[in-house]
């Protein structure tokens, strides 16, 4: 890489399908690009402690990253709204939301949540994911709430 050239901004955006995640999707594209950003969509999967009955036996986690694969594919393809202009890598993940979420934005220049805010507190503003990315991200942390 020329020394000369930029280092672009990174910017990692947590989806999970929910449409407050669907627009901070979209608030992470719009903001790329004002700035010329690339984006990471990072959704996070983990296998439910209780699928099916208790006789039943689990499927391995590629069911799991694949329907992953296809909610990301489709919340990305929402959020560019048919353009191309804007560099978005995909990456499912088998793991805990919050916790994949500080792992991928580490060394990143923002991490975008969105947020239902029904979170383990009735009445919290944000929720238990969005909560723990504010105190622990390495980087700054924009939290976009799903309006009506």
């Amino acid at each position: 890489m020329d020394q000369t050239e930029e280092r672009r901004e990174r910017i990692v955006v947590g989806v999970d399908g929910s449409g407050p995640s669907v627009k901070a999707l979209e608030w992470a594209v719009r903001h790329a690009r004002r700035t010329g950003a690339k984006v990471e969509a990072v959704q996070a999967w983990e296998v439910p402690t209780m699928y099916g009955s208790g006789m039943m036996v689990l499927p391995g986690g590629e069911e799991f990253d694949q329907s992953a694969r296809q909610s990301l594919e489709a919340a990305v393809n929402h959020a560019l709204g048919g353009r191309m202009d804007v560099e978005v890598e995909h990456h499912t993940v088998g793991g805990h939301p919050a916790k994949t979420l500080i792992d991928m934005s580490e060394g990143a220049d923002l991490l975008v949540v969105g947020s239902r805010g029904h979170g383990g507190f009735v009445g919290s503003l944000i929720g238990s994911v969005s909560h723990y990315c504010v105190n622990h991200a390495s980087c700054p942390v924009v939290i976009v709430r799903e309006t009506d």
